[in-house]
């Protein structure tokens, strides 16, 4: 990839940003906050799409995010009022430029123009109050300034500028408002922004004067075209806020030289006593001449006749005209704005970024040797305590200390990998707003905890399975507007999709205020597809459970949406290959809830060392309660057979897990083994009868359906500090199986 297409990634990959942020800004303007604020967030978004769209030639883009910005612009200049019909409007403008951002990249078709034209169409209604918008070829650099000639010789200076040219735009002679010293840096102009729309904007604030200082400006045969070297000098006679006037500079502040000072109040900073700033012609700039030419910055050609002035009229001009060159006591206000020498100019340009952005694939080999470290650091450890050495000696003192730096290492590198939800989060409003209107129901999306954290991997795993959650709580779950309001609900509906951290898991909860399962409906259409014999008795958890099973679908008829059959099947095998569970509450006519429980990293664990018939195994603590020795009067036997042992006033079934994993015939004495009781994520508590414990230990998970095969009750596999591979089990499933074997009531499939 050369440096244009690496820059182009950048450009998409900010856009992503963007459009995440412009995704929950225009969120906080539909539940009410529309305060300045917000749609200036939304105006800077769309804005920096289409700067940096501009620079790459994107038209159709460029077009698209104009016309947006042009209604974010009314908004907050407060010409126009942020109701809902507008409201409405700008999301669904968001859904468009998100899908003119993919074409642009290659990554869908193209936007259909008839759709983005009735949209901009729509837009242009509201930006101009219900009329059509004027005829008007826009002329972006049209803000007063008169074109003028100069010599074409080369190799001499522009010195018939007289080092500063002005420009007066409807200036008052009134002394109350504020100076702006503005000075371009050639970053500015690199990403795509000009300094003639700045001064358009600023004039929209009052009337203007504005004088150009061009004494930095070489030759045409060693200008370079993205370089800054004019400094504008702004009058402002408005009796306005000092932030009123540096919000129009918000998103160039860091890439200028900006002052605003009082207007009648002290001179302004001198950039002249700056060098010009001419660089000489090198293989760096080629990117930016790409991105110059992009952008229509070319370098001027031949001499031309000046045209016409299209500046409106201005006033007579006043006899005192400012004067291009300070008094001499120039040297007052740098106390004041503090100027700085050019090299140290461009110095803060590598403390600004706050992220640097690496490739995923490094990441992953950094976490794969992190995982050898620990691993070989558990087997130096091991070595050392069979060759007997005291737990005090410098050796083994030693080796503590390396087992506490191996964690440290190990949870920042974890840590680095950790990325918040919100990235997927915050696809999930376009997609309610589109199954809400496929299905003309009203639907509010709220979300929670989007900035709990967990590894990337799972986070990127977790899009599929919640896209086809929240369709099946839109779809399924929700009551259309009359049904709701027929039983005393408001007309739209509410999913909410929340995220939290517990027990070292992370949980994300789908829930609805719908009609809930209608548990008979769904026993009855799993008996009817032959899912369940019809005598099975089931509980209810067990009937809301049915929808998990392929095939099943309450859809009464094939939509777009659902009704093949195809989907909570799919979301359960997701998450279960993710080490997680799901489970569901639904209360008739309330609502329901789906929980997800998954891990919070794929590579990690903390776990248990047990001992069952001379295996080695991993329990994970997560999901143990407690341990404890079975003691003879708490045994008991359901029926003579399935033993069960008393725990703080409760029966809990006892598994023996070298009997339910094939390790042995024969179960062993209970009291003479460990009982850890564990719970399931469907809260489900059970006493695992093991050996005997060796220790808790962080162990590095690698997968054995990967490298093997997928085996009933094992979660995956690790190496131990002697070398040896050691399982780690699946608690819920050896739970679910126990019970399914015992005899319990439990519904069974038809054969």
């Amino acid at each position: 990839m050369d440096a244009f297409e690496a820059i182009k990634a950048t450009f998409f990959q900010e856009c992503d940003e963007l459009l995440a942020d412009l995704e929950s800004k225009l969120m906080l303007l539909e539940q009410g906050q529309t305060d300045l604020e917000t749609i200036n967030a939304v105006f800077r978004a769309v804005h920096s799409v289409k700067g940096g769209a501009g620079a790459f030639g994107l038209e159709a883009l460029v077009r698209f995010a104009h016309v947006f910005e042009t209604l974010m612009d009314e908004l907050r200049g407060g010409r126009k009022p942020c109701d809902t019909v507008t409201i409405k409007t700008l999301l669904r403008a968001s859904d468009v430029l998100a899908d003119h951002i993919q074409a642009a990249q290659g990554l869908a078709p193209p936007v259909d123009e008839e759709r983005s034209a009735g949209l901009v169409h729509e837009l242009e209604l509201l930006t101009h109050g219900g009329e059509a918008p004027p005829v008007v070829e826009e002329d972006e650099d049209d803000f007063g300034f008169t074109p003028m000639a100069f010599d074409a010789a080369l190799d001499e200076p522009l010195a018939d500028l007289g080092g500063s040219g002005e420009i007066e735009v409807a200036a008052s002679e009134a002394q109350t408002g504020w100076r702006v010293l503005f000075k371009p840096h050639s970053r500015m102009y690199g990403s795509a922004n000009e300094a003639g729309l700045l001064l358009r904007e600023l004039g929209r604030v009052g009337p203007t004067t504005v004088s150009v200082d061009a004494e930095n400006l070489p030759t045409l045969d060693i200008l370079v075209a993205e370089e800054g070297y004019l400094t504008w000098t702004i009058d402002l006679t408005a009796e306005v806020d000092e932030k009123v006037v540096r919000e129009v500079f918000d998103f160039v502040e860091a890439d200028c030289d900006l002052t605003v000072s009082p207007l009648g109040g002290a001179p302004a900073l001198e950039f002249e006593e700056e060098p010009p700033a001419v660089l000489p012609a090198s293989d760096d700039l080629d990117v930016a001449a790409l991105l110059a030419k992009a952008a229509g910055a070319a370098p001027p050609e031949a001499p031309a006749p000046a045209p016409a002035p299209v500046a409106a009229a201005p006033e007579p001009a006043p006899a005192p005209a400012p004067a291009p060159v300070p008094p001499p006591v120039a040297a007052a206000p740098a106390p004041t704005t503090a100027p700085v020498p050019p090299a140290q100019v461009a110095a803060p340009v590598a403390p600004a970024p706050v992220t640097i952005r690496v490739d995923l694939d490094r990441v992953d080999r950094l976490i794969n040797v992190v995982g050898e470290l620990v691993i070989q650091q558990a087997m130096l450890s091991q070595r050392v305590l069979e060759s007997g050495l005291a737990r005090s000696s410098g050796i083994a003192l030693g080796l503590e200390d390396l087992e506490l730096l191996t964690r440290e290492i190990q949870d920042s590198v974890m840590a680095i990998r950790a990325q918040p939800v919100k990235s997927v989060f915050q696809r999930m409003p376009r997609l309610v707003r589109e199954v809400a209107d496929m299905v003309s129901k009203q639907v509010r999306l709220v979300t929670a905890g989007e900035d709990t954290e967990v590894d990337k991997t799972v986070v990127e795993r977790l899009a599929e399975p919640i896209t086809h959650m929240l369709r099946n709580a839109i779809d399924h779950g929700l009551e259309t507007p009359e049904d709701r309001v027929a039983a005393g609900k408001p007309a739209e509906g509410t999913v909410r999709l929340a995220a939290l951290h517990r027990s070292g898991r992370i949980v994300i909860e789908i829930s609805d205020d719908g009609r809930g399962i209608n548990r008979e409906r769904v026993k009855k259409i799993a008996i009817d597809k032959g899912l369940i014999a019809p005598e099975a008795a089931l509980t209810d958890e067990q009937i809301d459970n049915l929808i998990f099973l392929p095939g099943f679908s309450t859809a009464a008829v094939v939509s777009d949406i659902s009704g093949r059959g195809v989907g909570m099947d799919v979301v359960k095998r997701s998450i279960q290959a993710l080490g997680g569970r799901i489970s569901i509450s639904s209360v008739p006519g309330k609502g329901s809830t789906f929980t997800l429980s998954l891990p919070l990293t794929l590579a990690v664990l903390d776990g248990m060392v047990v001992s069952a018939a001379d295996q080695i195994l991993i329990a994970p603590l997560p999901a143990i309660v407690e341990s404890l020795t079975p003691q003879e009067s708490d045994l008991h036997y359901v029926g003579g057979v399935d033993p069960v042992i008393r725990f703080r006033e409760r029966f809990l079934p006892l598994i023996d897990v070298a009997m339910t994993m094939g390790f042995r015939d024969t179960p062993v004495v209970p009291n003479e083994g460990v009982a850890v009781v564990v719970e399931t994520e469907g809260g489900q508590q059970a006493a695992l009868l093991f050996d005997a414990i060796q220790g808790q230990r962080q162990v590095v998970i690698k997968s054995l359906e990967t490298n093997y095969q997928q085996v009933e009750g094992v979660a995956a596999a690790t190496i131990l500090g002697d070398g040896r591979v050691a399982l780690i089990l699946d608690v819920d499933v050896l739970v679910t199986d126990m019970r399914r074997k015992s005899g319990r009531p439990d519904f069974k499939l038809a054969s």
